[in-house]
């Protein structure tokens, strides 16, 4: 069996991403249901040494379209995470990586497998081939940040389960 860096990137990218996408919409729906102000989960937190849904969503975000960029351009750093962004905005975000991940195609993907990158944080530097950064560290923390995102609207009631989470699966 044959992966290509595209299939493991954008592919998987953008199967996530729809469930992100997904999810927040229930979680909108909850609120709106429920007369919630959607604004209470931006805040909200699985446990107070964590970072609310605001972080994960945005962490989602950049560890996808930002980490093909990343990969792209040679340097990945830590993302702004400004918080003053509504739960709309949230969304808006979700759909415009989205858009930018299938955006991305085939040919963009191969023409950076084979590239190298760094990692930055403050002064502290670490160098990967794009295929390591992919595999162990941008994937990682993609998966990590699409479930605490669906573990924190479940834990604030909105009515989830796996198949929302996991979004159009690559069937066949």
């Amino acid at each position: 069996m044959t992966l290509s860096f595209f299939e493991a990137s954008v592919s998987t990218y953008r199967q996530l991403l729809d469930g992100v996408a997904g999810v927040l919409e229930k979680g909108a729906a909850h609120a709106g249901q429920n007369n919630i102000d959607p604004q209470e989960f931006v805040m909200a937190k699985l446990h107070d040494d964590m970072m609310p849904l605001h972080f994960q969503v945005v962490s989602v975000c950049h560890h996808s379209l930002g980490a093909l960029h990343g990969m792209r351009d040679g340097r990945f750093s830590p993302p702004s995470f400004d918080l003053d962004k509504s739960y709309a905005q949230l969304q808006a975000l979700v759909a415009e990586t989205s858009a930018g991940v299938a955006g991305f195609s085939e040919a963009d993907a191969q023409a950076i497998a084979d590239k190298s990158m760094v990692f930055a944080m403050g002064k502290q530097e670490m160098p990967f081939t794009n295929q390591n950064f992919l595999l162990s560290f941008s994937l990682p923390n993609f998966y990590f940040h699409a479930a605490t995102t669906y573990d924190i609207l479940r834990m604030r009631g909105v009515a989830l389960s796996k198949i929302d989470y996991l979004g159009a699966m690559r069937i066949g």
